[in-house]
């Protein structure tokens, strides 16, 4: 059965049953990069493809935006290791970086630290990931990763062993992806799939909420819909592609006047590219 996306009448999105995970709206890589000065000549020599995600084949191809800035924390191994990831429904591989990873932006973030957990396997299987402003390289593993009180065991992931350069200003350690098993790089399973599979969500469907200005209230939930997050009625759009959660789109209007996608296109619902202002909008 065709999965389906939804779209809420209101300025919020969905919802949760089992977890809510709460996301952290920090700054974003650009805002630093203006402080230190450094953000034209950065933005010069990565330029940010916002398409290259889109229009891979082979590897899934991830874009670190320079707005990038909600971020949620999981946790990977038996004892648990924390880290911040983003949740992107416009990818589906999971990855962190690993003690085995000399690059500049592993060097400054949470690093996973294979020996010290119990669970931890080898898949014996690289990973590439191409990005809009660089990539990374590692090697695929499986543990126990825990999202929001949910442990999902013998999840696959990547550990990566370099990562590109505009990384090490990003808050965030990795990416949890979230879109479709036919799109992840080497054949990973994406952790919800996973949940799925193993029973540990009530219902087959996950939601997002992201807050305004404020740096608390946004949160990823899995399981079920929570009626405290929206108002009015909730539209439910099937998918055009089960590939990103990609749906067809009439138009863009503003104030009854169409801005884009006249007589109709197709439209993808991404959680991983988010304009800085959103919260204007």
């Amino acid at each position: 059965m065709m999965k389906w996306a939804v779209v809420l009448c209101a300025l919020v999105v969905l919802s949760e049953c089992n977890t809510k995970i709460s996301l952290i709206k920090g700054k974003t890589a650009r805002e630093t990069l203006m402080e230190k000065g450094i953000w034209e000549e950065t933005r010069l020599k990565f330029p940010y493809n916002p398409m290259a995600k889109f229009y891979q084949t082979g590897d899934e191809a991830m874009t670190n935006d320079a707005d990038l800035s909600y971020y949620g924390v999981i946790s990977i191994g038996t004892p648990p290791q924390s880290f911040n990831v983003i949740f992107d429904t416009g990818s589906s591989n999971l990855w962190v970086p690993s003690t085995y990873c000399s690059s500049p932006a592993c060097q400054n973030h949470a690093e996973f630290n294979p020996a010290q957990s119990s669970t931890f396997s080898w898949a014996n299987k690289p990973v590439s990931i191409q990005y809009g402003t660089g990539s990374m390289t590692g090697q695929l593993a499986y543990d126990t990763v825990s999202v929001g009180g949910i442990s999902v065991t013998q999840q696959i992931f990547g550990a990566s062993q370099t990562e590109a350069p505009f990384m090490a200003n990003m808050v965030a350690d990795g990416i949890l992806g979230l879109a479709f098993p036919n799109l992840a790089a080497s054949g990973a399973t994406p952790v919800f799939d996973n949940m799925m599979t193993q029973g540990l969500v009530s219902q087959n469907l996950f939601s997002v909420y992201l807050s305004g200005n404020s740096a608390e209230g946004s949160v990823v939930s899995f399981g079920d819909i929570e009626s405290n997050y929206y108002t009015g009625q909730i539209t439910w759009i099937p998918l055009s592609s089960e590939t990103y959660w990609q749906i067809n789109m009439d138009s863009v209007t503003i104030n009854g006047n169409t801005v884009a996608c006249n007589g109709g296109c197709q439209a993808i619902i991404d959680t991983g590219t988010l304009p800085d202002r959103r919260a204007n909008q």
